[in-house]
């Protein structure tokens, strides 16, 4: 007869009851502020309530769908969308989302 106080026999029960619960997952969205320099990502939305700024990211080439790379971090960031590079606020990288892609 198992002991099922035995503290292996515990573990392995609570092991078992856990596993099919848990599996594994990847994290591929992010804000461009939490992105680093090389970073890829696919513009998913922004989460941006000024019209005007809206429409200068726009005719900026920064649409949904658009690939993005970081190229610099510090002290500004700036990222290149197509052929352009453009200068970012913090505060504006932190409601534009992409959908990362791995290098």
């Amino acid at each position: 007869m198992k002991d099922i106080f035995h503290p292996d026999f515990l573990y392995k029960s609570i092991l078992n009851l856990l596993t099919p619960m848990f599996t594994p997952f990847t994290v591929n969205g992010s804000s461009l502020q939490l992105l680093k320099v090389g970073d890829r990502g696919i513009v998913k939305f922004c989460n941006i309530q000024d019209k005007n700024i809206l429409k200068k990211l726009k005719s900026l080439g920064l649409n949904t769908g658009v690939t993005i790379t970081i190229e610099q971090e510090f002290p500004s960031l700036i990222i290149q969308v197509g052929s352009i590079l453009l200068e970012i606020d913090k505060e504006l990288a932190r409601n534009i989302y992409v959908r990362v892609i791995n290098n």
